[in-house]
């Protein structure tokens, strides 16, 4: 029955969320909280380690929840239901891409698919922003997440930091604030 679960939660997922794995958060939030798998302040945890680790963050992690439910066969049901969607998409729309691209009612679906994306990759920093800043208690490290936090975003923002050496800084800083 879990591993049905699994496959029906994240399948819906890779179905219905366009512009990524950003786009995908508030969607796998929503539905690993739904199953009661994990709370959401685990589940800003599950974003930190797909972040961290290498590959897409949706196919990251929806292996580590599997994983976490359901072991190794949990992992792998979880994973190819998410990309199933995609690679069913792809395969057929590759076929007719070459085809309609230049299509005026293709390029109006496009221009108007875009601002959704946006919207849901804001509605997922807002979602895992609001899990992260409730879990944690006031003082000195809601101070520090929210310096660090806003930090960052202007950092890599306007800035132009490298991603991977603000978290790898991150992690070193949190190893000293959080001990």
């Amino acid at each position: 029955m879990i591993l049905f679960q699994l496959f029906s939660a994240f399948f819906k997922i890779g179905l219905f969320t366009l512009g990524g794995g950003y786009a995908m958060l508030a969607l796998i939030q929503q539905e690993i909280v739904r199953y009661g798998w994990m709370t959401p302040q685990e589940f800003v945890d599950v974003v930190g380690i797909a972040e961290v680790t290498p590959g897409p963050i949706a196919v990251n992690a929806a292996t580590f929840v599997g994983f976490r439910t359901a072991g190794v066969q949990g992992a792998l049901v979880a994973t190819g239901a998410v990309v199933l969607p995609s690679l069913i998409s792809v395969m057929i729309v590759s076929r007719v891409w070459a085809r309609y691209k230049n299509s005026h009612i293709v390029q109006n679906m496009f221009a108007g698919i875009r601002p959704v994306v946006v919207g849901l990759v804001g509605a997922a920093a807002v979602l895992v922003g609001l899990a992260t800043f409730r879990s944690l208690s006031s003082g000195i490290h809601g101070l520090y997440t929210l310096v660090l936090g806003g930090l960052t975003f202007y950092g890599v923002a306007f800035r132009k930091w490298d991603p991977i050496k603000v978290l790898v800084g991150a992690a070193l800083i949190g190893l000293i604030v959080y001990r």
